[in-house]
């Protein structure tokens, strides 16, 4: 017995047993931001700041001191790219906003995360919000740092007069950029940093273009990008990308070498069949869009039970609860997804 109120105990004060669960919260500024907090999966990094609809996969409304939560375990299970944003996009204006992926009075924070993530958005100095992660894996303030070092650099351009000297400052930032890339040991943050270089709009481009002419950092990068995500939607898309820009550089070349041009066909048919199977599955499934937040810890658990199959019996004995608690439970959380049925709670979940 006194084994048994041990394992009790320990059930109950450590989370939910064996369930992946994510966990993200945060401040926001309710003075300035009173609308709703939300979470997008980025999966094309051409896309990874702005708001676009098809990315959303949940909304939170913040509390009266400006406190919101995402939770749940519907995330992928490996490194995604996420980002939180809130905006002041009127309703009027918000679809056509929202359609170019532009908002002039917003606010967003990227980050990467998998499903097994807890990270937290503080207010640092002066109730600044999104400008702080706190998490156990440093790689979560990546793009914060990067966009830092950026501004640093656009600051120092500011003081490069002579063409030779932004040349020179030019070649020593890719380096800075590039470098700090590698040692965080996160390809994915790396792509940040590649989709701002090649930006065909920033100043750097054409010294982009260059240094890929002779820096192996690139082809690099590739490696470590199929190394860690082999079958990524991230790492198709550099392939493509970079096999396109190596192309303007020397046409010739590539035509020498038609391979090249059926690698490329099969890598956009590829991509161009993952992002329509997506959109195919996101048509038939409701769209998520509930806030975790408006359950209990207990409706929580008895969710991911009900996700995993198991019947009222095997969860009340899991939760050393009664099976008519189980029902109440499950009632309660019907009312709260709008739904009737366990299958309709799936439905919201699984794909």
């Amino acid at each position: 017995m006194k084994l048994l109120s041990i394992v009790y105990s320990i059930f109950f004060t450590l989370p939910f047993g064996g369930f992946a669960q994510h966990h993200f919260s945060g401040y926001v500024d309710k003075t300035n931001w009173p609308e709703d907090v939300y979470l997008s999966l980025v999966e094309d990094y051409r896309k990874i700041s702005g708001i676009y609809p098809e990315q959303i996969i949940q909304k939170a409304t913040p509390d009266s001191t400006g406190y919101f939560t995402f939770s749940g375990d519907h995330l992928p299970s490996n490194n995604h790219i996420y980002r939180i944003h809130v905006d002041n996009c009127s309703k009027a204006h918000e679809n056509k906003a929202h359609l170019n992926g532009f908002c002039s009075d917003s606010k967003e924070l990227l980050f990467i995360a998998n499903n097994r993530d807890s990270l937290s958005f503080p207010f640092s100095f002066d109730k600044e919000m999104f400008c702080k992660i706190v998490s156990s894996n440093e790689k979560n303030n990546g793009f914060i740092k990067i966009d830092s070092i950026i501004d640093e650099m656009r600051f120092a351009f500011g003081n490069y007069r002579s063409k030779a000297n932004r040349k020179i400052n030019s070649n020593r930032w890719l380096n800075v950029l590039q470098q700090f890339g590698k040692n965080l040991n996160e390809p994915l943050v790396e792509l940040y940093i590649y989709a701002f270089l090649s930006n065909k709009t920033n100043d750097l481009y054409n010294h982009y273009l260059e240094d890929l002419k002779t820096n192996n950092y690139y082809d690099q990068l590739l490696e470590r990008l199929q190394e860690k995500y082999p079958n990524s939607t991230y790492t198709k898309q550099y392939e493509i990308e970079l096999a396109s820009d190596k192309f303007l550089l020397d046409p010739e070349a590539t035509q020498k070498q038609p391979w090249l041009w059926i690698i490329l066909m099969l890598l956009l048919i590829s991509v161009l069949l993952n992002i329509l199977q997506w959109i195919l599955q996101k048509r038939k499934r409701k769209p998520i869009w509930i806030s975790e937040t408006k359950l209990t810890q207990q409706e929580q658990k008895i969710l991911a039970l009900i996700l995993e199959d198991k019947t009222n019996k095997e969860i009340a004995s899991s939760m050393f609860v009664s099976v008519s608690t189980v029902k109440t439970h499950i009632n309660n959380l019907y009312k709260k997804l709008g739904t009737t049925s366990r299958n309709e709670v799936k439905s919201l979940y699984i794909k």
